[in-house]
């Protein structure tokens, strides 16, 4: 599977789309819609509501995520917005505020 890495100094404001995994090392504002999965790694800031096969947050997410299959919130990672997902997990260490919703 191919995947689309946005690099650490990397800021986007607006839309993203991809047909591909994204990882994310940078800063996107905006909307986030993959039909793969998306990666938000440690040290990186989204501010955006995230649609995707599966999501990962290692670092800091503010937004709505929808996904397909699960979402996981990592270890030192925070996520502040609602969850709806079939599955969830947050790891041990990690910060989640919100709602979930796991009927999909």
């Amino acid at each position: 599977m191919a995947s689309t890495v946005i690099g650490a100094g990397i800021v986007i404001e607006g839309e993203v789309e991809s047909d591909e995994a994204l990882v994310i090392h940078g800063t996107i504002r905006g909307k986030i819609d993959s039909k793969e999965s998306v990666a938000v790694e440690q040290g990186s800031t989204v501010e955006a509501d995230v649609s995707a096969r599966e999501v990962t947050v290692g670092g800091n997410l503010t937004g709505n995520v929808t996904a397909e299959g699960r979402v996981v919130i990592a270890t030192g990672a925070r996520l502040i917005g609602d969850v709806k997902a079939a599955r969830f997990t947050i790891q041990d260490g990690a910060q989640f505020k919100g709602h979930v919703d796991m009927d999909v």
